[in-house]
């Protein structure tokens, strides 16, 4: 296949994952669907990193835009250009990086909820870890399902930021490739 046609394939792939990031983020300021948890600041510290719309979504987006151009027309123009797709890449894989660490962070580190009278985050680190024992879900009785709100968005961010390191950093490698191998036009087949 063609660098430039990998190219374009990896950025068609990055625009839907970097979209996913950015919505899981923002879903997660307002629990249950209500805005008085971030007016009150009542909402988990995770959140607060915005690895989500920052690594996953902006610091995705950006180089899936240039990578797109690298590939236009099915192969690269020149050399120079899938060279800075690697630059580009590489800041993807930066971003996609740090949004995968905030979705451990926020996974291990679980919600901020009301806990009888207290805001706390009552499953930091606990033994045996929240997310094998439903058992102690209840213990959070505001926000209404933050533990399965949470769990499900950070969990998506962790898959989505999973699947765009691979994108981009085999983008890299794709990269590299154009920039040594040049352009594949009027080569014929490869």
């Amino acid at each position: 296949m063609c660098t430039g046609r990998c190219s374009s394939c990896i950025a068609v792939t990055l625009y839907p994952l970097a979209l996913i990031s950015i919505i899981c983020n923002i879903v997660l300021f307002f629990p249950g669907g209500d805005v008085k948890y971030a007016k009150d600041g009542h909402i988990t510290e995770e959140v607060k990193y915005m690895g989500g719309l920052v690594g996953g979504g902006l610091m995705v987006l950006l180089p899936a835009l240039y990578i797109h151009l690298t590939g236009k027309q099915g192969c690269c123009g020149n050399r120079c250009g899938m060279f800075l797709s690697i630059a580009f890449a590489a800041v993807g894989v930066a971003g996609a990086l740090y949004s995968f660490i905030v979705a451990v962070l926020g996974l291990q580190n679980g919600p901020l909820c009301k806990v009888v009278l207290f805001w706390v985050t009552p499953f930091k680190d606990s033994d045996p870890s929240y997310l094998t024992d439903n058992t102690w879900w209840g213990t959070c009785i505001e926000p209404q399902n933050i533990v399965q709100f949470n769990i499900g968005l950070f969990a998506t961010l962790l898959a989505t930021s999973g699947l765009q390191l691979i994108l981009c950093a085999i983008q890299m490698i794709n990269g590299l490739f154009g920039c040594l191998c040049g352009t594949c036009a009027n080569k014929g087949p490869l």
